[in-house]
C-alpha cells in the first residue's frame, strides 16, 4: 500500500485503500528510545535523533507516519521563554517566560533561526531523504491561542479573556505572526501534513462562545496560509464545538475518546460514499466537511491496557466511521509497542489485510 498516497487521499476526500493508521500527535516512546538509542531529552535538540524517534512507530510497530517533534514548546521556546527539556519520561516544559503582557511580544525577523525550529527542519529533511514518497511526514506546530497561554500564562490567558478581552486579541495577532513565519520555513522542507494542536482551545477551559469569537479566526487564517494537508487536534470533551472545528479549513479534525465519532459525523452531514473493503462497508464521509481523525484513548488504552482491548476499541472506533485512525492525544512515553502494534493489527483485521 502507498501510505502517504492513502492519507492524503482520505484528507483530501477522496475514495482511498484503507482507513489510514498513524499519529498526529507525540509519538515518542520510552521503549522505542531504547530500541532506537534516540532517547528524550536528547532527541528534542538533535535532527539525527528526532528524525529516528519520529519514525520509530513506524520502523517498529507499522504505525503508517513518521511525526516530529514531540513537544508543544518549540516556538515559545524560539521566542524567549526557557524550556525544561524533561526527562526520557517526561515531555518538556515552559519553565519561565519574560512576557507580562500582548506588546511584551515581538517576533524578530531570526524566529526560524531561533531556539530548536532549526532542528526540526532538518529533521523533515532527513525524514524526506530516507522515506521519500513512502511514507507521510507529520510535524506538529503549537496554534495561537495555545501559544499565547504558554508566553502569558494559561492562568493569566483564560483570565484575561474575561476582563482584558483585547489583550488576548493583541496577544493573538502577535503570535499568529509568529505560528505562520514557522509554517513558512515549514514549507520549504515539504512535510506532508502540518498538525495544529490548540490544546487550550478545550471546552474545559474556555466556553464554546470563546472559542468562536476568540480563537477560530485566527485558527482560520493560520488554516488559509499553510499550503499542504493540515489538522487541527484540541484537547478534551469537543463535542461543542465540532462544528466550528469543521468549518475552519482544516483537512482533518483530531478528537480525544471524550468525543463520540457517530455523533460527530451526523452533525457534520458526513455519510454518503462508501467503499467495500475485505467484505465491509465502511463509511467514509463526503462533501468538503473535515475528516475526523481519532479516538484511540490514550491515557488508558493505548497507556495501560491489553493488545486484546485495544483492538476491541479500535474496532468500535472503525464501526463509528473514524476517517482516520489515530491515538486521542500524545502518546504516554512508557506506551508499550505492542499496543501501537495492536492497534494496527485491529485495522488490518478489520479490512480483511
Amino acid at each position: 500500500m502507498d501510505l502517504k498516497n492513502n492519507l492524503l487521499k482520505t484528507l483530501s476526500g477522496e475514495e482511498s485503500d484503507v482507513v489510514p493508521v498513524i499519529s498526529v500527535t507525540q509519538v515518542g516512546v520510552v521503549e522505542a528510545m531504547e530500541k532506537t538509542g534516540a532517547f528524550w531529552p536528547e532527541a528534542h535538540q538533535d535532527a539525527d535523533k528526532m528524525a529516528a524517534l519520529g519514525s520509530s512507530l513506524y520502523e517498529l510497530a507499522g504505525l503508517e507516519c513518521a511525526r516530529i517533534p514531540f513537544c508543544l514548546t518549540v516556538e515559545a521556546e524560539a521566542l524567549g521563554c526557557q524550556v525544561d527539556l524533561g526527562t526520557n519520561e517526561r515531555t518538556p516544559q515552559i519553565s519561565r517566560t519574560p512576557f507580562t503582557s500582548a506588546s511584551d511580544i515581538n517576533v524578530p525577523s531570526d524566529f526560524v533561526e531561533k531556539g530548536r525550529i532549526p532542528v526540526v527542519l532538518e529533521a523533515v529533511k532527513k525524514l524526506k531523504d530516507k522515506y521519500g514518497d513512502t511514507l507521510p511526514i507529520i510535524v506538529g506546530i503549537t496554534g495561537p491561542f495555545t501559544l499565547a497561554g504558554h508566553l502569558l500564562g494559561v492562568e493569566n490567558l483564560v483570565r484575561y479573556m474575561k476582563i482584558k478581552p483585547n489583550e488576548i486579541e493583541d496577544a493573538v495577532e502577535n503570535t499568529l505572526d509568529a505560528c505562520m513565519d514557522y509554517v513558512e520555513a515549514l514549507m520549504d522542507v515539504e512535510p506532508d501534513v502540518i498538525c495544529v494542536a490548540e490544546p487550550t482551545a478545550a471546552p474545559e477551559l474556555i466556553d464554546p462562545l470563546q472559542f468562536k469569537s476568540m480563537v477560530k479566526p485566527s485558527l482560520e487564517d493560520l488554516s488559509n496560509f499553510i499550503k499542504t494537508s493540515k489538522v487541527l487536534h484540541i484537547c478534551g470533551s469537543t463535542q461543542p464545538i465540532i462544528s466550528d472545528m469543521a468549518s475552519i479549513g482544516y483537512d482533518g479534525i483530531s478528537v480525544e475518546e471524550k468525543v463520540d465519532i457517530k455523533m460527530a459525523k451526523e452533525e457534520l452531514g458526513k455519510g454518503g460514499r462508501v467503499i467495500r473493503t475485505g467484505g465491509r462497508t465502511m463509511s467514509m464521509g463526503g462533501g468538503s466537511t473535515s475528516k475526523i481523525i481519532g479516538n484511540i484513548s490514550t491515557t488508558q488504552t493505548l497507556f495501560r491496557s491489553t493488545p486484546e482491548e485495544v483492538k476491541a476499541e479500535v474496532k468500535r472506533a472503525l464501526e463509528d466511521g473514524v476517517d482516520v485512525l489515530a491515538p486521542s492525544c500524545g502518546l504516554a512515553p512508557l506506551s508499550p509497542i505492542e499496543n501501537i502494534k495492536a492497534m494496527v493489527e485491529a485495522r488490518n483485521e478489520y479490512f480483511g489485510i
